[in-house]
C-alpha cells in the first residue's frame, strides 16, 4: 500500500456527529466484528490490533473481485482507530476503479456523550469520482447506523 490518502492532492469524506453514548460504548460497536457487520459490512478477520489485515466483501466489478482489503494502522482504545481501505482494479473505470484510501475514526468525550469523527481520505479525482460520490452519502448512513447499534450496547443514553 502506498497510503495515497496521506498525499495533499486527494479528497476526503468527513462525517462529524455527537452521539449520546460514552466513548467506550461507541468503541465497542466500532471494534466488535459482529456489531460492525450490523452497521457497515461483515468483516473477515478483523481485530483492533495494529498490523492486523482484514477484508470486507462487496459487489465485484470488471477485473475487481469485490474484496476491500484493509490493514489496521493505528489503535488508541476508546479514542482512535485508523485502517487502510484498498480495493478495485487499475483496469476499471467508475465503480470498481483502483482505490487506495485510509479510514480514520476519532472519538472524543463531550458533555453530550461522544463526538464521532469519521474521515475517509485519499480519493484521487477523477479516477475515484464514483467511489467518492457513493461513499459520501453511504458513510452518512453508516454513521447513523453506528449510533443505533451503540445505543443497544451500553447503558441508557446520557440524555
Amino acid at each position: 500500500m502506498n497510503y495515497a490518502a496521506l498525499k495533499p492532492d486527494t479528497q476526503s469524506i468527513v462525517v462529524d456527529e455527537v452521539f449520546p453514548h460514552a466513548p467506550e460504548t461507541v468503541w465497542k460497536a466500532l471494534t466488535t466484528g459482529d456489531l460492525i457487520a450490523r452497521w457497515l459490512m461483515a468483516p473477515t478477520g478483523f481485530e483492533a490490533v495494529e498490523g492486523n489485515r482484514f477484508t470486507y466483501r462487496t459487489t465485484p466489478a470488471g477485473a475487481w473481485d469485490g474484496l476491500i482489503r484493509c490493514e489496521v494502522l493505528e489503535v488508541t482504545p476508546n479514542e482512535r482507530l485508523v485502517y487502510a481501505w484498498t480495493g478495485g482494479d487499475e483496469g476499471n473505470v467508475g465503480y470498481g476503479s483502483r482505490l487506495d484510501t485510509v479510514v480514520t475514526w476519532t472519538l472524543s468525550r463531550v458533555d453530550e456523550g461522544t463526538r464521532v469523527c469519521l474521515v475517509h481520505s485519499g480519493f484521487v479525482l477523477p479516477t475515484n469520482e464514483s467511489a467518492f460520490t457513493n461513499m459520501s452519502e453511504g458513510w452518512k448512513k453508516v454513521v447513523r447506523n453506528l449510533d443505533a447499534i451503540a445505543a443497544e450496547q451500553g447503558p441508557p443514553s446520557l440524555h
